[in-house]
């Protein structure tokens, strides 16, 4: 994450200035949001995941996306570019562009030291109010570490944190697996 653009924007107006942009921007409460560029390990990280979800989901009803789809956070004014996003079942969308995301099922981010405060904390916390969402994982680019997340049927908020090379993380919602063997593929600490 940048530095934030210092006029107030409607939605609309942020999408039809973020549709037409060559860089991508995430929007907050009227501002938008100029994204950092992604570093080899992030990109391989995110890769990594799409690839392997993309794999484990192709003959059901799931679609995987990559960090250009946009989800918006119901119940607040926010628009967001996660690293890689499920969705199962029919995907929702804002509006005839396809491009707006409403209904996510998992979504992944790839920590960095520049935005890891910022996963971990608002958009964290804005995540998790979007009522679709079942799991949510954080993973650290500069370790073999995954905080994961997932909604019980309370609609509480289980956190796990997992080191081990050796772990395998489970997806129960969308039922797929990722180990870090895969997660961490070509990645060099």
């Amino acid at each position: 994450m940048s530095v934030p653009q210092s006029k107030f924007l409607t939605p609309e107006e942020y999408l039809a200035i973020d549709r037409q942009a060559e860089e991508k921007s995430e929007y907050w409460d009227g501002e938008m949001v100029l994204m950092a560029s992604a570093s080899r390990q992030h990109n391989l990280i995110a890769s990594n995941v799409n690839a392997e979800l993309r794999d484990q989901l192709k003959e059901r009803p799931c679609e995987v996306y990559p960090s250009d789809m946009r989800v918006r956070i119901p119940d607040t004014d926010r628009y967001v570019y996660p690293d890689v996003s499920v969705v199962c079942g029919d995907p929702q969308f804002e509006d005839e562009e396809t491009d707006v995301l409403l209904n996510p099922t998992v979504i992944v981010e790839v920590l960095s030291a520049t935005t890891e405060a910022y996963d971990r904390g608002k958009k964290l916390d804005s995540y998790l109010t979007i009522d679709s969402l079942q799991e949510y994982l954080l993973i650290a680019q500069d370790k073999p570490r995954v905080y994961h997340y997932v909604r019980q049927p309370d609609n509480r908020w289980l956190f796990s944190e997992t080191s081990q090379l050796d772990t395998v993380i489970q997806l129960d919602s969308i039922g797929c697996r990722l180990s870090f063997v895969e997660i961490y593929r070509k990645v060099d600490f």
